[in-house]
């Protein structure tokens, strides 16, 4: 059933995004007079699903989920209709129109994608505000693993900022040491004093390779009373918002660690050192023998919610929208530098729909929605032949040097575009083929 819903919403997601895409150049198209012939979701060899037929255009949905297009009339593009081509130039095709008109219906689906995810951003911040776990919460620092260690990081360091910039959000820590392409400077705190931690870029990049960033620090989260049980608990002092710190003198910050040494001293008295406000206290209790000592547990460390009207969502969404754009792009580019290996990371359906939860919620599917479509933007900003960015370009060549490329040239670039992006969703699916069944 979990590979249902994840096949439902990665059906959903796509079928949106790639609608709005060619939405954008279809639209754009037909307001600068361009006979737009066909219209389809999905692509559609030999047979499609359905379609119809409303003026000049065909609509259609096919039925291999690898995309979608519009076919505007002269224009050399992903159907490879030279025959066309060969014909006289009609004023309602898009070779007969200016370079500016042809240039802005090329990139009118990436502005769509990227609009996409602004307004789903700003929904989302309307909808549900923005949830995150705040650094300066993290009072008893971070539990490392081994590859912080071997960075510097001690467990209990809180971390203040990297390169100056003061840390909020816990996850911009990972996303600044992961997406780094230069040496880090950590400033952490340490037993109430400052240290400044130097990581190199290659300890960093041998991190992202080795994949060892699971973990790498983990907040330390004591154990809380949220509600006394026993009264024999509250007789001995124990009270509601004390923080257990240790039994017996063994300081045990974690609530983990906490259950297994009472588990240890389990049918046994103990001294349990607790934090009160800001003093620590120790109080003597009775340890049943499940381990137990009569209270109902509870995190200290909650997340913070912070709520937007209508007019506050739509700075919040372009904020959300602008990181999120930062973020990618740093990983493409990264993709693109062999010592990274980032290329090993690349995924096709499987990793996408992987992406989405095996439960449904829609918050977490329009997250995922709005990252696909500015991944879907930019990939397609990209200047290869065959994608937006390839045809965006040669006609900016054109607009800069008055120089048209010729039919044949374009004919041969679309063959060229067409074999690279094949090859790159044969080595994407590839990778997953791999780590699915192999890895």
């Amino acid at each position: 059933m979990e590979i249902v819903i994840k096949v439902i919403q990665l059906f959903m997601s796509l079928s949106l995004l790639v609608a709005i895409h060619e939405f954008g150049h279809y639209i754009v198209a037909r307001m600068f007079g361009i006979r737009v012939e066909k219209f389809y979701i999905f692509f559609d060899p030999w047979f499609s699903i359905f379609k119809f037929k409303r003026g000049d255009t065909e609509y259609g949905l096919g039925w291999i989920p690898l995309g979608g297009y519009v076919k505007i009339a002269g224009m050399i593009d992903e159907s490879l209709d030279t025959e066309q081509m060969k014909q006289p130039v009609k004023p309602d095709e898009f070779r007969a129109k200016p370079a500016w008109q042809r240039f802005l219906v090329m990139i009118a689906g990436v502005v769509m994608n990227l609009l996409l995810a602004f307004v789903i951003y700003c929904g989302i911040s309307y909808t549900w505000g923005s949830s995150y776990l705040a650094n300066d919460d993290i009072r008893w620092g971070y539990n490392f693993n081994e590859t912080g260690h071997d960075m510097g990081f001690v467990d209990g360091d809180k971390i203040i900022s990297i390169d100056g910039e003061k840390i909020d959000n816990v996850n911009e820590i990972l996303n600044m040491l992961v997406l780094s392409d230069k040496d880090r400077h950590v400033l952490v705190e340490r037993l109430g004093m400052p240290r400044s931690i130097d990581i190199p870029y290659d300890k960093l990049l041998a991190m992202r390779n080795n994949e060892s960033y699971t973990d790498l620090y983990v907040p330390r989260v004591p154990m809380q009373v949220h509600e006394i049980t026993e009264p024999n608990a509250a007789k001995s002092g124990l009270a509601v918002g004390d923080i257990v710190l240790g039994v017996n003198g063994v300081q045990a910050v974690d609530a983990a660690k906490v259950r297994e040494l009472l588990k240890e001293y389990s049918g046994q008295r103990a001294s349990i050192d607790i934090a009160r406000g800001n003093e620590i206290t120790t109080i003597e209790l009775q340890i049943n023998n499940d381990g137990k000592i009569g209270f109902i547990a509870t995190s200290p460390i909650t997340l913070r919610t912070e709520k937007y009207s209508f007019w506050e969502s739509i700075p919040a969404g372009a904020r959300l929208t602008g990181r999120v754009i930062s973020n990618y792009w740093q990983q493409l580019k990264m993709i693109f530098q062999p010592k990274t290996e980032m290329y090993k990371n690349l995924g096709g359906f499987i990793a996408i729909g992987n992406i989405f939860p095996s439960e449904w919620d829609w918050q977490q599917f329009w997250f995922t929605t709005a990252f696909l479509s500015i991944i879907l933007a930019i990939m397609n900003i990209i200047p290869i032949p065959g994608l937006d960015g390839g045809h965006s370009l040669f006609t900016l060549w054109e607009m800069i040097t008055g120089r048209k490329p010729s039919d044949r040239f374009l004919e041969i670039a679309q063959y060229i575009g067409l074999l690279l992006i094949l090859a790159l969703l044969i080595f994407a699916n590839g990778n997953d083929i791999y780590r699915f069944f192999i890895k």
